[in-house]
């Protein structure tokens, strides 16, 4: 059975000029159907156009999908239920819902992790072990990733980890 695929067609700004870039997300809707309809769901309404990678720790993470260039976030539909019990696992160039202390509060941004991270794993349905619901995984543009987790960045108003120079997702399309 084929999964649903996701092209994220960016442009990662510089000093050194404009780069465009293209990841594809794989998105595993056998173990996580509620995220990955509620992903889809906000593709292919074009909420992701123009949204930036506002978060970005080199050996951690990558997250977008909520703010605009100039920080300003957008408005999300109701949060879901966490899937992270799905026996998906935060590893090296997986996507994965992101949310706040509530378990339950994923809505539109997502995070690629760019190591194992094993502590976002569930462990158990705690608040400390709820974990991060894992619903994808990169199956192309691996370098691009990794170029994006080395860029420079800075403090912008309340949120650190913001790139210097925007990484911009011009446009999310289901393929």
């Amino acid at each position: 059975m084929s999964h649903p695929q996701v092209q994220l067609n960016l442009t990662l700004h510089g000093a050194d000029g404009d780069k465009p870039g293209v990841i594809v997300l794989e998105l595993d809707d056998d173990k996580a159907p509620q995220s990955c309809a509620n992903f889809l769901a906000y593709v292919n309404k074009g909420h992701y156009d123009g949204t930036i990678f506002h978060r970005v720790i080199k050996n951690f993470m990558i997250q977008g999908g909520g703010f605009t260039s100039d920080m300003q976030q957008k408005p999300t539909d109701a949060p879901i239920k966490n899937e992270a019990a799905n026996g998906l696992k935060n590893d090296k160039y997986t996507v994965a819902m992101a949310r706040t202390g509530d378990p339950h509060s994923a809505t539109a941004q997502f995070f690629i992790n760019v190591v194992d991270n094993d502590f976002l794993n569930h462990t158990a349905p705690t608040g400390q072990g709820w974990g991060y619901a894992v619903f994808g995984k990169v199956v192309q543009g691996q370098d691009v990733v990794d170029e994006i987790r080395k860029v420079r960045t800075t403090r912008k108003g309340y949120h650190d980890d913001v790139p210097f120079d925007a990484v911009v997702i011009d446009k999310a399309v289901a393929l």
